[in-house]
């Protein structure tokens, strides 16, 4: 049975006009982490506060150990 380790990377939003903007491109994140052989699982955000929005997202990778 495999055995895997967990890498999460934790992405801050930046407040615009109506909306959150990460600080860093979540797409580039999970690219450069997919070329050193951790595989993408999923994006987490947690609760939102009274304005609707998510101060950060947390990028969840896995990778066989």
């Amino acid at each position: 049975m495999a055995r895997y380790t967990y890498e999460t990377v934790r992405i801050q939003m930046n407040a615009g006009f109506l909306r959150m903007k990460p600080q860093e491109d979540y797409r580039e994140v999970i690219r450069r982490y997919a070329a050193q052989g951790w595989r993408f699982v999923q994006a987490f955000a947690p609760p939102v506060y009274g304005h609707g929005l998510a101060e950060y997202i947390d990028l969840i990778f896995e990778k066989e150990i």
